[in-house]
């Protein structure tokens, strides 16, 4: 059973390992509110999900111990077994989904594992771990709902409320339930008045859909950038738990998402992975009530593969208004470019790539089309110079920002 004891138990249990995380001031984030960070992209292993397994594992009896552990895991619960197994001096086998970032299956095989990699998403590997458990004895360790697991999510709440005794509210990201439910139940026990916000992704509102209707239920799929939170099911422990301590809990699409990880970047110098910036995704887009309240918001992971980031920028720069396609239509006679040239230069913007071409079959004989790729401030500005183009006479066919 999930106690308060439990969580001050595994706090001091993970003095020895973990590192208490900074609770960093970000004015920058939002301006009618006062967010802070809570900075587990920072954590050993890059994530949280190293306190719940590492007091897990510190928690098994030796005969357990000797069998060896096994897991499931997006990516960063893997590393957080395979760092706990190899410092407990335990065997440990993680089954991953396929699709887990290139830079999450080699780290964890950096931490010591051994790896199985499974076809599918996560849940996938959870029904392939506990085949392989079955088959060689392993002690499965499972990444949320457990309420060791939980209990060691849960120091977070603890450091928290020591590094922020008077904060209003802390918003969570949501997968299998794991880390709110810790957090919940160690807040909530301690300051009831404090809300606990959760935030999923809406390509995997799995515990959002499970609480609307009062019962565990499990979607028959899951897509989002945001891998580490890509749960079809939640678990029993963590449905029960958040049913009970959190507030609230609200969806960010994959393109708040991008915009939240270009937000931490270039204003934090802060790095996390889809998963880890959710609830800056949740208080950059309005989800939840928390004008003029002092607000935490909790960057889980910073996992993120390179090759993807680039991708994730560039949705982030075209969700916020920095980057945007125009499409004119022109007559076809010299000086075209130059006028449309001068215009956006006059107004700031800059051109980035232009794509000229001879209007089709079914139009002007003398018409043409410029598409031009831009870099801009704001939508702000992007009107502006819409507006200034169509001042001067030319005509906007799909704007393809």
């Amino acid at each position: 059973m999930l106690t308060l004891d439990k969580i001050y138990h595994a706090s001091y249990t993970l003095k020895k390992v973990i590192r208490p995380t900074d609770l960093i001031y970000a004015p920058g984030i939002k301006s009618d509110g006062k967010i802070y960070l809570k900075t587990e992209n920072l954590q050993v292993t890059g994530s949280f999900k190293v306190r719940g397994a590492y007091y897990k594992i510190s928690q098994l009896t030796d005969a357990e111990k000797e069998k060896g552990v096994i897991a499931c895991s997006a990516g960063n619960h893997a590393q957080g077994v395979a760092l706990a197994a190899t410092k407990n001096g335990i065997k440990s086998l993680i089954c991953l989904p396929d699709g887990a970032p290139i830079s999450k299956v080699e780290a964890t095989k950096h931490y010591g594992a051994d790896v199985c990699l499974v076809e599918g998403v996560y849940d996938d590997a959870y029904q392939k771990a506990l085949e392989l458990q079955q088959e060689m004895g392993y002690t499965f360790i499972h990444p949320f709902d457990d309420e060791n697991v939980i209990a060691g999510q849960g120091t977070i709440g603890l450091e928290l409320l020591d590094q922020l005794p008077d904060m209003d509210a802390v918003i969570v990201p949501i997968g299998g339930g794991g880390l709110i439910s810790g957090i919940a139940f160690a807040i909530k026990s301690l300051n009831p008045n404090i809300k606990v916000y959760g935030v999923q992704a809406s390509g995997a509102p799995s515990m959002l859909n499970s609480i609307v209707d009062k019962q565990i239920e499990r979607l028959d799929e899951v897509s989002t950038i945001a891998d580490g939170i890509a749960v079809k099911e939640p678990g029993k422990h963590t449905f029960e738990i958040c049913g009970q301590y959190v507030d609230e809990i609200a969806t960010v699409t994959d393109d708040e998402i991008s915009t939240a990880i270009l937000t931490l970047i270039e204003q934090q110098k802060l790095i996390t992975e889809g998963a880890g910036a959710v609830s800056v995704a949740a208080a950059l887009f309005n989800k939840f009530p928390i004008k003029g309240k002092k607000v935490v918001c909790l960057l889980s992971g910073g996992n993120i593969d390179v090759t993807i980031l680039s991708r994730v920028i560039k949705r982030g720069l075209l969700k916020s208004g920095r980057t945007c396609s125009l499409n004119i239509e022109l007559v076809d006679k010299p000086g075209q470019l130059k006028g449309v040239s001068a215009i956006i230069a006059d107004m700031g913007g800059n051109v980035v790539s232009i794509h000229h071409e001879r209007a089709s079959e079914n139009a002007d004989v003398n018409g043409c089309y410029l598409r031009i790729e831009l870099e801009t401030r704001n939508y702000d500005h992007i009107h502006q110079i819409e507006n200034a183009l169509k001042d001067a006479g030319y005509r906007l066919k799909d704007n393809l920002q």
